[in-house]
């Protein structure tokens, strides 16, 4: 045997692992890769049979021969006991030939009668899946994008997968509301559910859910994910019938009516969208943007960038100035309103709002609930929207412990109240004479991020150290940026670091960091 050899075979390391390790390295290669490796020699000929999961993609290699790759792969594989994963991905649009489209109906049908535990579906091109056949006693997974639409309505239980976990449908057409009803009730035991819809394509467009409901008892995590805008109206009204969850990821425009159930709430995220023509306008030149306190203390000059107001901003009429401004799409008879939803979720005990949410909650909340559960508020702010809702939500927050705001830049407005320094000037010696939302507050942690040093910022933190008496960390993620005076971004973030470190705080136990 020639030297060459030797250490040909001392270098194969892999050959010589154990078969169901090889097996399991298989399973994490697309199929048509696993099956690749037969003919690199006896040893591996076999070992595709030692697969657990199946991933078949037409992206990978020519999608001409792709089909008959899965009806061979299926066929030698059909004894397999091992086999508990099935993925399918089309993307080449051939599902609209008929003798293809038969065809993935018998690899589904496979699936669901086999004993598999996962089923994932996606593809381009529609295919329609008949829900007479759709069910399976042994799927625990299952998830359906995009062209796969389900399609035909049986009677009530033909849609049944007693063990399944987790569904989740992703841009999938129903053929009716009531056909998308019937399979989250047939699920009794589903613990995850996820529903995202997005872009419209050229053949999604039908068959989405217009009136969504969510009414399943066992469900115990719901993420939610809709971003239609143009043409396609957002759903009229939510049901969430869910007395187990405890999880609620919800983004969507939204709705004009809520009827809800979530009593086990434990930890939501909302980012709600409005879609009307309402705006919240406010004149500079009617608000104290700057304090009778100065800076001079840091020793340093801060730019005050966010100061500065844009177009959309200014208003003709001179006797709006200083108040809030409302403009009504007058083909919208009803607006939407949140009060049912925002109730439901008041056991929570951690609530994440993104700033698109706050202005909903300050817009279309006709009542705002005490949490008395929640410990832990986090935001994320922007310069086009506003705070209005804040002082209202920490007063309505008697336990509190954790304030988590993701930048301090937002929109200026007369609604701030007195959790912030926009502060109206007519209306500042009346809020001087009342006691601050904050100083009654309770919170013992304070997380900043995208903290850039600005003035604005800097007097928000005052604002914040000055009146938060049980503060005892505070954590700022400073956003270090060179600026005109000085390029040395180290030199920038001493100066940010040390203007806060100089701050006067309410509470002698309260520590700064910075990440």
């Amino acid at each position: 045997m020639s030297a060459q050899k030797v250490s040909m075979r001392s270098r194969d390391l892999i050959s010589s692992m154990p078969d169901e390790v090889l097996g399991k390295i298989l399973s994490l290669l697309p199929t048509r890769l696993s099956a690749s490796t037969s003919v690199l020699s006896k040893r591996w000929r076999n070992l595709l049979s030692l697969v657990d999961t199946l991933h078949f993609s037409d992206e990978i290699g020519n999608p001409r021969g792709f089909f008959d790759f899965v009806d061979t792969t299926l066929a030698r594989l059909s004894n397999s006991s091992i086999i508990k994963t099935f993925s399918l991905t089309c993307k080449h649009s051939l599902l609209h030939r008929h003798c293809e489209s038969s065809r993935v109906d018998k690899w589904i049908r496979t699936v669901l009668e086999g004993g598999f535990l996962e089923l994932h579906l996606d593809g381009v091109g529609i295919h329609h899946i008949q829900s007479e056949f759709f069910t399976s006693n042994t799927l625990v997974k299952l998830t359906l994008s995009n062209e796969f639409y389900l399609d035909g309505l049986g009677p009530l239980g033909d849609l049944f997968f007693p063990k399944l976990k987790s569904l989740s449908l992703l841009s999938v057409g129903f053929w009716d509301d009531t056909t998308y009803e019937y399979l989250i009730s047939g699920c009794p035991v589903l613990d995850e559910l996820l529903l995202s819809y997005g872009e419209l394509s050229a053949g999604n467009g039908f068959g989405f859910i217009h009136s969504m409901e969510v009414l399943n008892p066992a469900i115990k995590r719901l993420t939610i994910s809709y971003h239609f805008h143009g043409y396609v109206e957002p759903p009229i009204s939510e049901v969430f019938r869910t007395p187990s969850l405890v999880y609620l990821d919800y983004s969507s425009y939204v709705a004009r009516k809520y009827t809800v159930d979530l009593d086990s709430l434990v930890e939501t995220r909302l980012d709600l969208r409005s879609r009307d023509k309402r705006v919240l306008v406010a004149e500079e030149d009617c608000f104290d943007l700057v304090e009778d306190d100065t800076t001079e203390d840091d020793g340093y000059d801060y730019d005050d960038e966010d100061s500065e107001f844009g177009e959309d901003d200014n208003i003709d009429n001179a006797e709006n100035n200083g108040i809030e401004v409302v403009a009504v799409d007058e083909d919208d008879d009803i607006l939407p309103d949140v009060t049912d939803l925002v109730a439901g979720i008041s056991n929570v005990k951690t609530l994440h709002l993104s700033s698109d949410s706050l202005e909903v909650f300050h817009l279309y909340c006709k009542s705002m609930p005490f949490f008395h559960n929640l410990l832990t508020l986090s935001l994320e702010s922007e310069k086009e929207r506003g705070w209005q809702v804040l002082p209202l939500l920490l007063n309505k927050s008697p336990n509190l412990e954790t304030l988590v705001i993701k930048g301090l830049l937002h929109k200026v407005t007369n609604r701030c109240g007195d959790a912030c320094v926009c502060i109206a000037k007519e209306n500042k010696k009346k809020m001087e004479e009342e006691v601050c939302c904050l100083f009654t507050c309770q919170v013992k942690v304070l997380n900043i991020s995208r903290y850039g040093g600005t003035r604005r910022e800097l007097r928000q933190m005052r604002h914040f150290l000055g009146n938060l008496k049980c503060l005892e960390t505070v954590k700022v993620g400073v956003k270090a940026e060179s600026n005109r005076e000085d390029d040395n971004v180290n030199n920038n973030y001493q100066r940010i670091t040390s203007a806060l470190t100089k701050l006067p705080r309410a509470s002698s136990n309260c520590q700064i960091h910075f990440f």
